[in-house]
């Protein structure tokens, strides 16, 4: 799936509708010709577009779909053959791929490698030819440079790790296919680095399509840009896409994620259907002359970077995490590295955890600034006197509710009881909404606002000022890269701002009940 905006004029398009333009292939001087063999290519394939759409490739960012007449919910807007599209079914290695036991977006990036080495003897030819040779995603910028821009960034860490997944991806499935000699190719077709940029068109365009098919690229319906909370259709399909073969690697979104196709009704597992088209169905008005957008789903700039290149201003659901490590690292720095490690371990007890991502645990932190709520139980826990933390280890097993809500109310409740100074705000306490006014604490606020601080200096000395200046004079065209990294930079650190007044929120308050 592709990623979204650009105007036909540029200078009458906002910066934010560039964000997520799609650049067509690396000869930037034929892209009209390839969009028009590509028109021609879909006809030849039974590829359906409606005349009320326009494919337009005078955008320097990219290939967009604009609608030429207004389009209206429910209207049917183009349908694509599944033979059409490019699966490990469909390819002419899908039997290599079978017989190498391949699956997933893994078998879909051979069967990628293996139609592009075909070069004009592939029937995707002229598709492929409209694509870039990669995505500009973050997994495939020169190391120094992912370094320096995404420093500090919830991609810092992810993008060193993608690269290790894929190289040892490489290493133990593809570099052995090439030795089988099951598919007649140069290695260098099959190179590394080919399959890297493999995996960036796979990761960022790739549907699931359904049961027999498993993950493909779906030509037409991976032109239309993104849009968050904006888009205009969507893909439907009579097929069951529920029973998906699962894939392991580490980098890829989910099939849900990967995808917008809706499948109404099932079909049996594995069965294979051919004669059902996919169909491109309005689900929002849109207007003559309007760009048509899609969504590839409710993500935050991390992830819009990571899997598409691109990034949206002012996204609300852009998140922040802070690292338990982090968060035991600020506790030792104030008590013992034994206190840490009992307070950890009690609030694990209590049938507590934060998010989990490959080897890292950790708590978010929302566009608004309010944190996880796991965040403010292990807080309170660890800032609890020992007197009352000896009473709540004694007891922890039988204040686990049926629920989550359930044992917050019981834990600080107990623990505000066993207090030797009785908390006049305990009257009451009744709901949830109650409980967080009680971890909204002094003690609480002053840990949080000690974990901004140490989660604002991974990004450097620079301010979020600075940050803010360079976003405003970079220009999107030129400097990509650094034009969407400094959009995540900057959407991360308004978030630790707002985290911030939430957490001086509380003295703020008190000073205005006590002047």
């Amino acid at each position: 799936m592709p990623p979204q905006q650009h105007g036909e004029i540029p200078l009458l398009v906002s910066s934010s509708q560039y964000s997520s333009a799609r650049p067509l292939s690396n000869s930037v001087s034929r892209p009209r010709s390839r969009l028009r063999a590509f028109k021609r290519w879909m006809r030849a394939r039974g590829v359906v577009c409606s005349d009320a759409l326009r494919l337009d490739a005078a955008d320097p960012l990219g290939v967009h779909v604009r609608a030429v007449a207004p389009l209206r919910e429910g209207d049917l807007v183009a349908t694509i053959p599944r033979g059409a599209c490019l699966t490990p079914r469909t390819t002419a290695a899908a039997g290599a791929i079978e017989a190498a036991e391949l699956g997933g977006c893994l078998a879909l990036a051979v069967a990628v490698m293996y139609e592009r080495a075909r070069g004009a003897g592939s029937p995707w030819d002229a598709y492929l030819q409209l694509l870039p040779e990669r995505e500009c995603v973050p997994l495939v910028w020169p190391a120094d440079e992912a370094e320096r821009l995404l420093a500090g960034t919830e991609l810092d860490k992810i993008v060193k790790q993608d690269k290790g997944f894929l190289c040892e991806d490489w290493k133990e499935c593809i570099e052995p296919l090439i030795s089988s000699g099951e598919l007649d190719v140069h290695p260098d077709d099959f190179s590394l680095d080919k399959y890297f940029s493999a995996k960036t068109l796979v990761s960022s365009r790739s549907f699931q399509i359904d049961s027999y098919h498993g993950f493909g690229m779906v030509p037409l319906a991976d032109l239309f840009n993104h849009k968050t909370d904006g888009e205009h259709v969507h893909f439907t399909s009579t097929s069951d896409d529920s029973d998906s073969e699962d894939h392991n690697e580490q980098s890829d979104a989910s099939a849900d994620e990967q995808s917008t196709i809706e499948n109404p009704t099932n079909s049996p597992s594995g069965s294979r259907i051919d004669d059902e088209d996919l169909e491109m169905v309005v689900v929002k008005d849109a207007k003559e002359g309007e760009e048509v957008y899609n969504t590839y789903g409710t993500m935050g700039n991390a992830a819009l970077l990571h899997r598409y290149g691109f990034t949206e201003l002012d996204n609300q659901y852009d998140i922040v995490n802070i690292d338990l490590a982090m968060v035991t690292k600020w506790c030792t720095s104030i008590f013992s590295s034994r206190h840490a490690r009992a307070r950890v371990l009690l609030w694990r007890n209590l049938g507590y955890s934060g998010c989990t991502s490959q080897d890292a645990e950790y708590f978010e932190i929302s566009y608004d600034g309010e944190p996880q709520l796991e965040l403010l139980i292990l807080l309170y826990i660890i800032t609890l006197k020992p007197d009352v933390y000896d009473k709540l280890i004694c007891v922890a097993h039988d204040l686990v509710g049926d629920d989550e809500h359930d044992t917050i109310y019981n834990v600080v409740k107990f623990a505000e009881v066993s207090s030797s100074t009785q908390n006049s705000e305990l009257n009451g306490l009744e709901e949830l909404l109650d409980v967080k006014k009680l971890l909204h604490s002094e003690s609480i606020c002053s840990a949080l606002r000690s974990l901004a601080d140490m989660r604002e200096s991974l990004y450097g000395s620079n301010t979020l000022e600075d940050d803010e200046g360079k976003l405003q004079a970079c220009c999107i065209v030129s400097e990509r890269k650094l034009y969407h990294s400094l959009v995540l930079r900057v959407s991360e650190r308004r978030i630790l701002y707002r985290f911030r007044k939430y957490a001086s929120s509380r003295s703020k308050t008190k000073k205005r009940k006590h002047p």
